[in-house]
């Protein structure tokens, strides 16, 4: 997989026959790189909650590359109000899985809020077996456990700013819980009220979870795994 981080919980990731972004946030986010309008490629889209800093530009990537976008029923039925064409719609919820483009995506949960529905994360797996789990936003919860049971996640997209989500030394306990291979952080120093860099993490990281490896993705770079 090629993963490329811009900023804030906004990734691109290119995989089997998928490119694809999750919670494409661009219009005020300080941290991205480049317009949503520079985008070009994109036929996927999984939403993990509505607040606007995560369902960004969805709808004008979806209409403007016609990628399905993925997403709890509620918000899929939302954005269908707003102008998403109906075909492009893949309502699902928790617990459930689709395949889409080569792609196992199951939805879990994650404890946070959203304006519609309720908030989830994913996790992702491709046919050679690699398997990432994106939280979205969310604090810690002990059933973080059995995802780490019935997946085996090599990377974990985590938040650990704080005050919205998890912070590093909680991020740190769920990679126990997980069972991760590496972690990729995120949420992180888009603005002064998140935590600003990923020396906490990586302090926390070594006294909780020794055998998980955290990787800082460079804004805007993308880095193969």
């Amino acid at each position: 997989m090629e993963f490329t981080w811009f900023g804030h919980a906004n990734f691109r990731i290119k995989a089997a026959d998928a490119t694809l972004f999750i919670d494409p946030f661009f219009v005020g986010n300080p941290s991205a790189p480049s317009s949503y309008k520079d985008v070009d490629e994109c036929n996927l889209i999984l939403v993990t909650h509505d607040h606007h800093d995560h369902i960004g530009q969805t709808l004008e990537l979806a209409v403007k590359h016609d990628a399905e976008v993925v997403a709890m029923f509620d918000v899929i039925q939302n954005l269908m109000k707003q102008g998403l064409p109906e075909h492009l719609g893949v309502g699902m919820n928790i617990g459930g899985t689709v395949t889409r483009r080569g792609l196992d995506i199951q939805m879990v949960q994650a404890m946070h809020s959203s304006s519609t529905g309720f908030p989830a994360g994913f996790v992702i797996t491709e046919p050679g077996g690699l398997c990432v789990y994106d939280s979205g936003d969310t604090g810690l919860f002990g059933d973080m456990e059995l995802i780490g049971k019935f997946h085996a996640i090599d990377v974990a997209i985590l938040p650990i700013g704080g005050r919205f989500t998890m912070d590093a030394q909680q991020a740190a306990y769920a990679c126990k819980l997980l069972k991760c291979k590496k972690l990729i952080p995120q949420h992180w120093g888009t603005w002064g009220i998140l935590d600003q860099n990923t020396r906490s993490m990586a302090e926390q990281l070594a006294l909780v979870a020794p055998d998980t490896e955290m990787i800082e993705l460079a804004i805007g770079k993308p880095m193969t795994l």
